[in-house]
């Protein structure tokens, strides 16, 4: 009897799978979940943005303290290296003179950029550069032109001079709006 059994299920089993349809190699598609009705209820976060920032990540500002001196970074394009650089927010970074262009700072990691667009940088941006995976507030961009390693990460209103007194000293760095 067991046999029998056992024979009976195969058989509806392999009935049941030949009734679908034919294989191709392809992955067939499969339904789309349905939505559940709108409700009071609040909807989870799905994006990778840290409750802290408000989701028009154009024109977040972001502040570079040491002491009494700062200068403000307002992100002018939503990317995903601006919405990874603003995730790490707040962090301290020290500047450094480089090359009399800009002021750098190393990043505690890389930023993940896949799909962000390279820039023409120009005095007063703010970048994040892909190889060294620094960031660069430039002020001397003179010869510089466009490059797929180097993105736009923000503009900032401060002088030279403003940059030179942040340099070398542990910055905060933190969203301000």
């Amino acid at each position: 009897m067991r046999t029998k059994n056992l024979a009976a299920a195969l058989v509806l089993t392999l009935s049941l799978a030949a009734c679908g349809a034919p294989s191709t190699g392809e992955a067939t598609p499969t339904a789309a979940p349905s939505t559940p009705e709108a409700s009071s209820a609040p909807q989870s976060r799905t994006s990778t943005t840290p409750p802290s920032i408000d989701q028009a990540i154009v024109g977040t500002v972001v502040r570079f303290t040491v002491g009494s001196e700062s200068v403000d970074v307002t992100i002018v394009e939503d990317s995903p290296a601006t919405r990874d650089f603003l995730s790490m927010l707040p962090l301290t970074l020290t500047l450094e003179e480089f090359n009399g262009r800009e002021k750098i700072a190393d990043l505690p990691r890389a930023l993940k950029y896949e799909g962000s667009p390279g820039s023409d940088p120009k005095d007063g941006d703010l970048i994040y550069f892909i190889p060294w995976g620094n960031i660069g507030f430039y002020y001397n961009t003179d010869g510089i032109g466009y490059s797929d390693q180097t993105l736009h990460l923000g503009t900032y209103d401060g002088t030279a001079k403003e940059l030179e007194r942040l340099e070398g000293h542990k910055a905060a760095v933190a969203i301000v709006r």
